[in-house]
């Protein structure tokens, strides 16, 4: 049996941004069709107290497919040579149980976790926004400015970092791709202060964003953070704001952001509006007028991963694109 392997380089070529938002909002419309099986992440903390390994499966019935996304998450490797989430995309068929693919897992969580955003940002955002902040410079900085460009003409963009000459980094590689008007700032704050969209991408596990700092009608993309015991957001952001994620579940059991202010008895469980795919479907209503403040919660789904790597593969083959290797798996 032969089976594809890709690598990091091809799986971004193949997947581009703007085709990765319209996949991740087919992925969550047939997720909250029911016609999904989504078990909750398995997860191993390691020794270090941050660090992780994971393991991901689902299906997707529409067209169908089945994988597994096994990753580390080593937050400690911002700045150096190695992404913060490595790890491969396992793709099976799902009429046979055959294994087709095997690829990057690095690239497909950057694009699309963003790509996720993308289209948060398409149904909660004001149609007008324009002025982007990103808290945060390494790799999710980088692809959520893409899925925002993607989601809203962005002219102006604001980066806050902890590591500012990582921030300056991020805004000179912007300059030179988009031509785009970005500055670099000192304080959180200021980054904020007057954006129409934020996008929260650090892996801080103590707040970044403060509710107070929010103007508006602003829309905010909550992304670092995806342990019930960690929060890019202070309790007053998200009491402040229209609260939706990517499912209901997974927030209730993960996601520090309203897991934290809820222990603190400033939220319930129906602070949670909606989910993106019941937005999709216009089962729930987003945003009301012009001056309400909205917020995402994204954990990162295995749905996302599989339709990805299923969208990957399809161009793979189309194109000829990886390599072929006979792993085995027939009958004798």
């Amino acid at each position: 049996m032969h089976i594809l392997v890709l690598n990091q380089s091809e799986v971004q070529r193949l997947l581009p941004m703007d085709e990765c938002v319209d996949v991740m909002a087919d992925a969550l419309r047939t997720l909250m069709a029911g016609d999904a099986a989504l078990p909750l992440r398995t997860i191993i903390r390691l020794p270090d107290g941050v660090s992780a390994f994971g393991s991901m499966p689902a299906y997707l019935g529409d067209p169908p497919a089945l994988g597994l996304k096994v990753i580390t998450v080593f937050p400690k490797n911002e700045g150096t040579a190695l992404d913060s989430h490595q790890g491969t995309v396992l793709l099976f068929d799902a009429t046979q149980g055959r294994l087709l693919a095997i690829m990057d897992a690095s690239s497909i969580t950057a694009i699309r976790t963003a790509a996720v955003s993308g289209v948060a940002t398409r149904l909660l955002a004001r149609p007008d926004a324009t002025r982007l902040a990103i808290l945060g410079s390494g790799v999710q900085a980088w692809t959520h400015l893409e899925a925002m460009r993607v989601a809203r003409p962005i002219d102006r963009v604001t980066v806050w970092s902890r590591t500012t000459a990582h921030a300056i980094r991020l805004a000179r590689r912007a300059r030179e791709r988009w031509d785009l008007d970005v500055r670099v700032v000192e304080h959180a704050a200021d980054a904020v202060a007057d954006a129409d969209i934020v996008c929260t991408t650090t892996a801080s596990r103590e707040p970044v964003l403060q509710g107070a700092w929010l103007p508006a009608g602003v829309h905010v993309n909550a992304v670092g953070a995806s342990l019930a015991s960690a929060r890019e957001l202070d309790t007053e952001a998200v009491r402040r704001a229209r609260l939706f994620v990517d499912r209901r579940e997974s927030a209730l059991n993960e996601a520090g952001d309203f897991l934290i202010p809820k222990r603190e008895g400033a939220i319930g469980d129906d602070h949670i509006l909606g989910e993106l795919g019941e937005l999709l479907l216009g089962r729930v209503e987003g945003r009301r007028d012009a001056t309400e403040i909205t917020l995402f919660k994204s954990l990162g789904l295995a749905i996302e991963d599989v339709a990805a790597a299923r969208h990957v593969h399809a161009k793979a083959a189309a194109e000829g694109v990886g390599t072929s290797v006979e792993l085995g798996g027939e009958r004798e």
